[in-house]
């Protein structure tokens, strides 16, 4: 959506310097994370990350008089740290039931109405390294996926269920009784509406959930199992049962993510509504809902390229029916009770909110924004997808985000920073982000490049990236650049680039190979494959197999950041959290020497108690600060 902005009088004033009414203290306190939706009738709970207290995660709770209140008090944290990003962390039941995972000790307890929380899991001391997540409660007890970690540091996971009538409830904990085991990892159970069977996603090392994964089902009578769809190269998500006898669930079979029915033993599977759209997203966090059974039987839906719009799919018929909603675009989190939707939206010019949708009347109610309040909407930038020629033709998408601010303007072309999204399975959308605003109010274009590798185009453009991490990315991200300044965008002397995680390997990358970019912003991102294969986390150990391939000194040299830090020419700014469990501490700090030793200006900054993305909103605040310092110097630099 376009917003209208006003007529103003401007005056020029330097790109960088421009006055703007968002700080970096706004930046960092104002962005709620708002996820995981949950419905019962009129009720709606969601988990709320949020910067002023630390990136403490709570829960809300939506009352059916509307009423909204807070469900967890500091210190409790609803945070899951399986497969170190979590997810789903909270699984609600009528009569004001709450069970959810604790940050501090991983435990999962219970909640009862206004009475405190009890352990409902074993202690730690007795126990230890035992994690829960994608939490769903069903006749009395509470499932999830268990994460246990070993002292020797090998990690084993489980389909567990614990009852919640145990007697050590509030004491030594219950014992979980486990459904399922073997595989390295699973994902989203559910269970049968007789109670008889339950059905989950699971893969092994070394893919990922994008690249190849199984539904099965286990019969919990005698604990018997076997594979309903999918394998090796077709990712499986989002089972839901139909009936006792059939499911729904998401396959990229074709090529994109569509949905299916399938029956419980493989036979009859039926694509319900054929299209080169995804209707789902990479599985990165567990939890996530894509779509949503209705009391009618038919499905709410998200659907798109980049962006995924709400829509109705009659499962018999196919038809597919757009709902027409004031967002560009929609969290891959749905929830839903008889007709009414629940889900978490967004747009370019619109807070990311809990919006709630009674798909009978088509009333659209927005429950909570993830910012209260927003600047005049002339300092917001107006997002513009694009898409641009890489090498060898190869077509890729971005989004545009222009300076923008009512009162200045500046002499010749802006400045702008090519963004690199982490991942690298991941995708920039078009939502209103005060970060982007930070910069873009100041004079200081922005370009979010979803390279190819990028989710959200179809499993062939996923693919783009195997084998060839730190060759299709980094020339795509240099190919932004270049189509900033043939489109008569940007000034080409003043272009910088930035990314975290895997988008900081990106970002390094790029600085290497090209003297396209003034500068280069890398937050915890990595700088060398070897030490990143024997150290990072177990969910992303054997993923730069794909990326790259078999460990290598010769092929890990040839791309990694570290070993050509020789060729950098521009200054770089390096961010980094010291309890970093993905991409350790380490990776900055050898970039950082290295750079020196080249004698590359270099500015290295270090954060304690965070992790891999900052959470609190000191953190952010300061880290935003020395990114606006660094563009300033760099854009003018003997100017």
């Amino acid at each position: 959506m376009s917003p209208e902005r006003p007529p103003t009088r401007t005056t020029t004033v330097p790109y960088t310097a421009w006055p703007s009414p968002i700080s970096t203290s706004d930046v960092a306190r104002a962005g709620l994370s708002l996820g995981f939706p949950s419905v019962l009738g009129d009720e709606v709970w969601w988990s709320e990350d949020r910067p002023a207290e630390g990136g403490r995660t709570t829960i809300m709770h939506r009352a059916a008089d509307g009423a909204r209140r807070e469900l967890l008090s500091a210190p409790w944290s609803a945070r899951s740290r399986v497969h170190e990003y979590g997810g789903r962390s909270y699984a609600v039941a009528p009569g004001g039931l709450l069970v959810f995972a604790n940050h501090s000790d991983q435990r999962l307890y219970l909640m009862t109405a206004d009475a405190a929380p009890v352990a409902l899991t074993p202690d730690p001391e007795r126990h230890a390294g035992l994690r829960y997540a994608d939490l769903h409660i069903r006749d009395g007890r509470v499932w999830a996926v268990r994460e246990r970690h070993h002292d020797d540091g090998k990690v084993d996971r489980a389909i567990v269920s614990i009852p919640l009538d145990d007697p050590g409830i509030g004491h030594a904990g219950a014992e979980p009784i486990e459904h399922v085991t073997g595989s390295d990892f699973y994902a989203f159970p559910t269970i049968s509406p007789d109670g008889a069977h339950l059905a989950y996603i699971c893969w092994n090392h070394p893919r990922m959930p994008w690249q190849g994964t199984e539904l099965r089902v286990t019969r919990l009578s005698d604990g018997h199992s076997w594979t309903v769809k999918g394998g090796q190269s077709e990712s499986v998500l989002a089972p839901q049962w139909r009936d006792d006898r059939h499911l729904y669930l998401v396959s990229d079979w074709s090529g994109w993510w569509n949905l299916y029915q399938i029956g419980i033993y493989g036979t009859s599977s039926q694509a319900l509504h054929p299209a080169e759209e995804e209707f789902a997203g990479a599985l990165w966090r567990l939890g996530y809902a894509p779509y949503a059974v209705l009391g009618d039987g038919r499905l709410a839906v998200l659907h798109g390229r980049g962006d995924l719009r709400p829509a109705i799919l009659d499962p018999d018929t196919g038809t597919l029916t757009d709902l027409d909603v004031p967002y560009d675009g929609w969290a891959p989190s749905l929830a839903a009770d008889g007709m009414t939707l629940t889900g978490i939206a967004y747009g370019a010019a619109v807070p990311g909110s809990v919006v709630r949708i009674d798909t009978v009347t088509g009333r659209v109610e927005g429950l909570r924004r993830d910012v209260e309040e927003l600047p005049d909407i002339a300092y917001l930038p107006e997002a513009r997808a694009v898409e641009f020629e890489s090498r060898f033709g190869r077509r890729v998408h971005a989004i545009v985000y222009p300076p923008s601010n009512p009162v200045a303007q500046g002499e010749g072309l802006p400045p702008y920073v090519v963004v690199v999204h982490g991942g690298p399975t991941a995708h920039a959308v078009r939502a209103l982000d005060l970060e982007r605003a930070f910069f873009t109010s100041r004079g200081i274009g922005i370009i979010d490049v979803n390279y190819g590798g990028s989710s959200g185009y179809g499993r062939a453009y996923r693919e783009r990236l195997r084998g060839q991490w730190g060759v299709i990315d980094v020339e795509d991200t240099i190919a932004a650049a270049e189509w900033l300044v043939a489109e008569g965008l940007a000034d080409e002397t003043r272009i910088a680039v930035r990314g975290g995680s895997a988008g900081g390997w990106t970002a390094l990358a790029a600085c290497c190979a090209s003297r396209a970019f003034a500068g280069g912003v890398s937050y915890y991102g990595v700088s060398a494959l070897a030490p990143l294969n024997a150290t990072t986390h177990d969910f992303e150990s054997r993923y730069v197999e794909w990326l790259v391939g078999a460990e290598d000194p010769v092929l890990y040299a040839s791309r990694e950041p570290l070993a050509r830090a020789g060729d950098v020419r521009c200054p770089m700014l390096l961010l980094q959290g010291l309890d970093d469990p993905v991409v350790p501490p380490a990776q900055s700090e050898a970039f950082a020497a290295a750079l020196a030793e080249h004698g590359v200006p270099c500015t290295y900054l270090t954060f304690e108690g965070e992790s891999h993305g900052f959470r609190r909103a000191e953190t952010r605040s300061a880290a935003l600060a020395a990114e606006l310092a660094f563009y300033q110097q760099i854009f003018w630099a003997g100017r």
